[in-house]
This record gives structure tokens, sequence and C-alpha cells, in this order.
């Protein structure tokens, strides 16, 4: 009907005639209905909520109210608008999210996937908690390729969760270790999540720009997961994988140095050439065929080429269901006004105070993702929220990276992660205690987001020297803040130094961009270095200490001294 009709209902929007008002209700219908089918009730709750609204807001008091529309304008307004059904969400999945899912799983199709794994386990599976940290840099190796917590987790999962507990880990520490490295994928570039393509639109800057601005939030993430899972090795004195199970560097090369073409071609025109996000997507993908095509071991056959087409079909249901709905809500805000009424109730509330909004938005960020998907949080809260963000002095790309970082914590933190159910049930673990243990390895995503909201350098915004002051004092304090929230050091560390060493993290963490700032960055170095240097010492005396308590035990008539001596 749209194609057929188009010109006429450009030229003639705001006439309600009955065939748009049919075809405007059965599509809303009909959208509604399969989500109800792929994503559950909740989304459709959420749109007819917003429905309803738009109906009845009338019946509000103070700044929730609103002049009330007749069913037929809601209805054609939702339809043909371009901020409804045919709007921003929409065209960013048909537009751009299409060909990075098709460029996925095409690499998946050629044996990619196996080449990443491979490469992760070459670089760390022999050092002690190997499997972990494959994990971890195997997720983050898929992140650049998929930007899906829950596909990462399906993909990487059944390899690395049953290795991670052959070698010692419990059940819901490999579980929870392999739902953060995965939900990781949302925010490593240069292939993130939904929500990044939006956020592109929303400000009207290029991809890249926001590509480049989330690599050091995303490395100081997988750096402090790593962190903690190098510390829970030595913990649990766990070591690596045996020489025997681990690829050969050679073969490794030799099979697999094809899949970094693709890679290459991504990041060239997404990032140098600065081409539109699609087209370099869709460079990626004709890569990705040549490769597979020209390769001698997995060859792009026919029946792979459309197994891979099947497979972007049904990952893409998910996404046009949200994104679909997503229109809905988003023409509700802009026809009832809403969006900016709820930017000036919010900053009342916040009292003005920037800090205050934004832990007020963490709070709704997470309570909205019990059941929604990121994208669908991201896009409501970037028209009610961020505005209000942005008019309190926080930067405009940094407000939607924040609400971008915190609407992916739904799928880590407890009582509904999806993520961590997809790994918890692959492990056979325990889902509260997963959860809980990927809210303690995730815990610079609820950290960081706050700091580069007021410290842009954290974001390349900036000179070089400020960029450089800014990752350097986060590396630092991202460590100290890992090694307090795994509880070991050289030895294992007590909860109060765990908490002193955790705020000596935390006070490093922000940039010196003040005089204050500095002298918290000052503090927490010291006292950082004053931890480190006192259990080093103290491990050194403890291990002094056993090994001169064993030759007393052998010999317990050689020194009078010794009739007690040291366990």
């Amino acid at each position: 009907y749209v194609t057929v009709r188009y010109p006429t209902i450009a030229y003639q929007l705001g006439v309600l005639g009955w065939d748009k008002i049919a075809f405007g209700a059965l599509a809303i219908l009909l959208v509604l209905e399969a989500t109800r089918r792929l994503v559950g009730w909740v989304m459709v709750g959420l749109a007819g909520v917003f429905v309803l609204y738009a109906k009845f807001a009338y019946l509000l008091p103070g700044l929730l109210g609103a002049k009330g529309s007749s069913w037929e304008r809601i209805v054609v307004y939702l339809y043909l608008d371009t901020n409804g059904l045919f709007g921003l969400p929409l065209t960013v999945t048909a537009g751009m999210v299409v060909a990075f899912i098709f460029f996925g799983q095409l690499l998946y199709a050629v044996g990619g996937d196996r080449f990443l794994t491979d490469l992760a386990m070459m670089a760390m599976g022999r050092y002690r908690g190997g499997p972990a940290k494959v994990s971890v840099v195997a997720s983050c190796l898929f992140g650049t390729v998929s930007g899906s917590a829950v596909s990462n987790v399906v993909v990487d999962g059944p390899i690395t969760i049953p290795m991670m507990k052959r070698t010692g880990y419990a059940p819901h520490v490999a579980a929870a270790i392999e739902a953060v490295a995965s939900t990781g994928g949302q925010i490593m570039p240069p292939v993130m999540g939904v929500a990044a393509f939006l956020i592109a639109e929303f400000l009207s800057v290029p991809y890249s720009e926001v590509v480049i601005a989330a690599v050091i939030p995303a490395l100081l993430y997988y750096l402090a997961l790593f962190v903690q899972v190098d510390l829970e090795a030595a913990k649990h004195r766990l070591h690596g994988l045996p020489a025997a199970q681990l690829p050969r560097f050679g073969d490794v090369i030799r099979r697999g140095w094809s899949f970094l073409v693709p890679l290459v071609v991504l990041t060239y025109t997404l990032m140098l050439a600065s081409w539109e996000a699609g087209k370099a997507g869709m460079a990626a993908v004709i890569a990705t065929l040549v490769v597979g095509a020209l390769q001698r071991g997995d060859r792009l056959t026919l029946w792979k080429l459309l197994g891979a087409i099947a497979e972007t079909g049904k990952v893409l249901l998910d996404i046009v269901a949200i994104t679909a709905v997503a229109g809905f809500v988003i023409g509700v805000l802009q026809l009832s006004g809403l969006g900016f009424k709820f930017s000036l109730l919010l900053v009342s509330v916040a009292g003005g105070n920037a800090l205050g909004l934004l832990l007020l938005t963490a709070v709704v960020c997470i309570i909205l993702g019990m059941g929604m998907p990121t994208a669908i949080i991201y896009i409501l809260l970037a028209v009610l929220v961020g505005p209000a963000l942005v008019q309190l002095g926080v930067s405009p790309l940094g407000a939607h990276l924040f609400l971008f970082y915190f609407g992916m914590l739904s799928m880590i933190t407890p009582p509904v992660c999806l993520a961590t159910y997809a790994a918890a049930s692959i492990g056979g673990a325990d889902f509260m205690k997963t959860g809980w243990t990927g809210m303690r390895l995730g815990i610079v995503a609820y950290v960081v987001p706050f700091v580069f909201a007021f410290h842009p350098a954290l974001l390349m915004k900036g000179s070089i020297i400020e960029i450089l002051v800014a990752a350097a004092t986060a590396v630092v304090g991202v460590i100290l803040l890992g090694i307090g929230c795994a509880g070991h050091l050289f030895r294992p560390l007590g909860w109060g130094k765990r908490a002193l060493v955790s705020v000596a993290g935390l006070l490093l963490i922000p940039a010196p961009t003040s005089g204050a700032w500095l002298a918290a960055n000052v503090l927490g170095l010291t006292l950082g270095v004053l931890l480190v240097v006192w259990e080093r010492v103290g491990s050194r005396e403890a291990e002094d200490q056993r090994s001169n308590a064993v030759p007393m035990a052998r010999h317990p008539r050689s020194e009078p001294v010794s009739r007690h001596p040291l366990p």
C-alpha cells in the first residue's frame, strides 16, 4: 500500500482517508502480534501504554498532561509519519544493521569463528586460568564482528565454559565470565550493538565518530575483566591448558590469515575512508564472499551462502520487531510532546544536578532493562532523558553512550539478565549466583560511564596529552578496582584491604582535569602503591616462613626451638 500510494501519501499526509486508517490499523496490529511472538508481551505492553497515553493524556494533571488525539489521527501518524513505524529505528536497521549482521553470519559460515577462537587459544591458553582468558579474548574478537551479547554467548560459550569447568573454575564463575565477556561485544568497535548505529543517527554524526569514542571505555571494560580472571586463577591455583591441546601458531595463521582481509576492509572503509556505515558493512560482505570463494578449507558453497542469508533473516526478526515498536514509542512522544515535558520534569527532580540525573537515569535503565532489549531502552531514554542530560552540561555523545552502556548492563544485571541466563544454561550453573558474579566481573561498566560523562577525554575528545593522561590514570584505576573485586593480589585480601584498594582505583579512574581531581589521583595512586608494596612484602615474608618451616618439620630434633613447627 505504501509503495503503490507513495506520491499521494507524501502530498496528502494530513488527510485522514479511510484507506490510511484501515491499512494503518492492520499494520499496527500485525507489528504488535509479530513482536509478541518474537519478543514477548513486555514490548507489546510498552507500546500499548504509550498509545493509550496519546489518546487519554488530556486526563492527566501537570506536566504529564497533553492534548488528546483521535484514534484515527494516532493510527495514521504511527503508520505513515516519519516519526512512526517508518522512522529512524527501522531506517537504521534497514540501511546499516542488515549489512553488519550479514557480514557476521558470512564470516561464521566460512569458519571465521573457529579462526578467532584458535587465535585466542594460541595467545592465552597456556597461561594460568587459560580457558577463562581464552573466553575473554575470543569474546572480545567476536565482538568486533557481532554486536549481540546472547549470540556471542551461544557461539563461544559451548567451547569455553566446559573448558573453564574442566580446569577448576566453579560453574557459576565460568558462566559469569562468558556472559560478561560476550556482553562487552556490544561496546567493542568496530561492529557494536544496534544502539550504536542509532546514536550516530540521533546525533547526526558519522558512525566512525561513535566507534572512536567507544574504544577506550571498551578496552577498560575488558582490562578489568581480564585482571579479575587472572587473579581468580591465582587465588585457586588454576593452570593453563597443556601445550598438546593448543593450536600451533603456523597452523592458525596459514589456515585463517585470509579472514583478516574482511576485517581490514571494514576498518579501512569505516575509519579511514569515512564511508557510511551501511556501505562499509557491504564492502566487508563482498570481501568475505571473495575470501570464502577462494580459500581451500571451508570454501563458501551455495548452500552455505543460503544458510548465512537465512540466519541473517532469523537474527533480523527480533531487531525489526524491536525497532518497529520503538518507532511507535517515538511517534507517541513526538505527537504528544511528552519527550520535552519529561526532560523538564527530570531536570526539576534532579534539582539541576547532572550527577543526580545520571544516577536516576542509571537506575531507570536497569529497571527498564528487566526483559527489554538494549536498543529499545536506549531509544526510549534517548528521547526522554538525553535532552535533559545535555541541558545539564553533559556532552551529547557522552550522554548517549551513557544511556547505551546502562541499557547494555541489563544483559548481566539480575534478576532478569538474558546473557547471564544463556551462559548459566550452557554451564549448568545457578542463575542468581551467576548474575551476582557477573555484576562483580563487569564492575567497570557501572563506573566508567559516570566518568566519561564528565571527562570527555576518555571518549577521545581533547588534546593528545589530555587523552593519554586520562587513559593512563583510568588504566591504573581499573587494575586496582579489579584487584579489589577479585580479593586477591599476591595473597588473599581481607575485606578491609579490598575496600581500600577499590577506593584507590575509583579515585584514579577520573582524569586530573582540576585541582580536586588531581589531588584525588595523587591520593589514589599513593594508597594503591602502598597497598601493593605492603602485600608484596607480606607475601614474601609468608613464603620465607613456609620455606623455613619445611626442613624443620622434616628434622624436628635438629633444633630445640622447632618442637612446634609452622604448618
